[in-house]
C-alpha cells in the first residue's frame, strides 16, 4: 500500500501564523490527507486520529511498520477524555508541570481511538505540544491529530521543511513550513499504565526533572527488533533515525575512544570508504588533517545545541555521500539521555566498546 498526494508547500510564520493558510491545512486533514507540520520537537505528519482509514495513510506515506505505534496530538485538556480512560491522577499532575510540552502519556486507549494508531495495543500515547504553528493548526481543525515524525520510517527525523520533502515530497498532501524545530529530539514517552511511572523513550523532559515531581519515575529502555511484537511507544526499535550511511557508535573512556575514532578513520579511508565523524567541538583537533567529512554538532556542555543539530547532522553527512559515520556517546544525563538513545538507534546498536 502507498499513499501518494500533489505535495502543497506554505510558508508559515511561527509568530503569526495564517489562519487562511491554517484552514487550508485544517481541511486537509478532515477529508482523510496528511499535513506535515512543526512542532517544538520535529516536524509531525499528521492524520485524523479518529479515523483508521486517515491514520493508514501515514503508514503507507512512511513505509512504517504496523508494530511502531504513533502519538495523538492535542491542544486542550479537556480532548483527553476523548482519547483515554482511566486516566490516574498524576497525569493531570504532570501535565499542568510540562503541557504543553515535549512529555508523551501512555494511558489505556479510549474506544473512539481507531486500533491502528496504537499498533493494535489497549493504550495510547498523547501528548500537548508547545509549538506555536501546530498548537495553532491543532487548535484550527479542533480534532486531535495522530502524527510521528514526518519523514521515511527509520530515516533521521525531520527538523525543517526541506528535510520532509526530501522524504515525502509527493507522499503528503500539506507542508506547513515553520523554520526550524526547537529542541529537535522528540517527546519523553511515560507511560502511566502501571504502579509505577515509566519512561519508555527519553526525550526533551530529562529523568531529572520528572523526579522533581513524581520520584519513583523509573526508566526501561527498549530495543526491539524490526519484526518485534508491538511496543507501547514509537521510537523502541533498534533501527530507528538513521542515516543510509553505516554508522558506527563508539563507547568508553574519551581519550581511549577518540584514538580508536581516529584509527577506524584512517583504516576506512585507506579501504577507500568516505568517511563522516559526528563530533563534538572538544574534539574537533583530533580530527585535523584527516581525510573525513567532520560535522560538529556544538559543545558537550551545550546539550541543547547537540539535540537540536543532531538529526540535521546525520542528513548533512548522507548529502556530501559517506559511507560510514563514526561517532561517540555522551552522558546519560539530563538531555544527554536523549541524545545518546538517539544515537544508539541510529547506529542500528553498532557499538564498538573501547576497554
Amino acid at each position: 500500500m502507498t499513499y501518494d498526494a500533489e505535495t502543497r508547500i506554505y510558508p508559515v510564520d511561527p509568530l503569526h501564523p495564517d489562519p487562511v493558510i491554517l484552514r487550508l491545512a485544517a481541511d486537509a486533514l478532515r477529508r482523510g490527507g496528511l499535513v506535515a507540520f512543526p512542532t517544538e520537537t520535529v516536524y509531525g505528519l499528521g492524520a485524523n486520529a479518529f479515523e483508521a482509514e486517515a491514520v493508514a495513510r501515514i503508514f503507507a506515506a512512511k513505509r512504517r511498520p504496523a508494530n511502531d505505534p504513533i502519538i495523538v496530538h492535542i491542544h486542550d485538556l479537556a480532548q483527553l477524555d476523548q482519547i483515554a480512560v482511566e486516566v490516574p491522577p498524576l497525569a493531570g499532575t504532570l501535565a499542568a508541570a510540562f503541557w504543553p510540552g515535549p512529555l508523551t502519556f501512555v494511558l489505556r486507549r479510549g474506544e473512539r481511538i481507531p486500533a491502528n494508531v496504537s499498533a493494535g495495543m489497549p493504550t495510547v500515547a498523547v501528548r500537548m505540544p508547545s509549538g506555536s504553528v501546530a498548537r495553532a493548526l491543532l487548535q484550527t481543525v479542533a480534532l486531535p491529530v495522530a502524527a510521528p515524525s514526518a519523514n521515511t520510517f527509520s530515516r533521521p527525523s525531520a527538523t525543517t521543511a526541506a528535510h520532509v520533502l526530501q522524504d515525502l515530497s509527493g507522499h503528503v498532501d500539506v507542508v506547513l513550513d515553520g523554520g526550524a524545530t526547537a529542541i529537535g529530539l522528540e517527546s519523553t514517552v511515560l507511560d502511566l499504565t502501571g504502579a509505577q511511572p515509566v519512561i519508555l523513550r527519553p526525550g526533551g523532559v530529562p529523568l531529572e526533572a520528572l523526579r522533581e515531581i513524581a520520584a519513583d519515575v523509573q526508566v526501561k529502555t527498549h530495543y526491539l527488533a524490526l519484526d518485534a511484537d508491538a511496543g507501547a511507544s514509537p521510537g523502541m526499535l533498534i533501527k530507528h533515525y538513521a542515516p543510509h550511511a553505516e554508522m558506527l557508535l563508539f563507547d568508553g573512556e574519551r581519550e581511549a575512544v577518540l584514538e580508536a575514532m581516529r584509527q577506524r578513520a584512517e583504516t576506512l579511508d585507506a579501504e577507500g570508504k568516505r568517511v563522516g565523524v559526528l563530533a563534538y567541538e572538544e574534539d574537533r583537533a583530533v580530527f585535523a588533517g584527516l581525510n573525513v567529512h567532520l560535522h560538529v554538532l556544538g559543545a558537550l556542555q551545550n546539550t541543547d545545541k547537540i539535540g537540536a543539530g543532531l538529526f540535521a547532522g546525520l542528513r548533512a553527512l548522507d548529502a556530501v555521500g559517506v559511507d560510514v559515520i563514526l561517532a561517540r556517546t555522551v552522558e546519560r544525563e539530563g538531555l544527554g539521555a536523549a541524545i545518546d538513545d538517539r544515537l544508539m538507534r541510529a547506529a542500528e546498536g553498532h557499538i564498538v566498546r573501547i576497554s
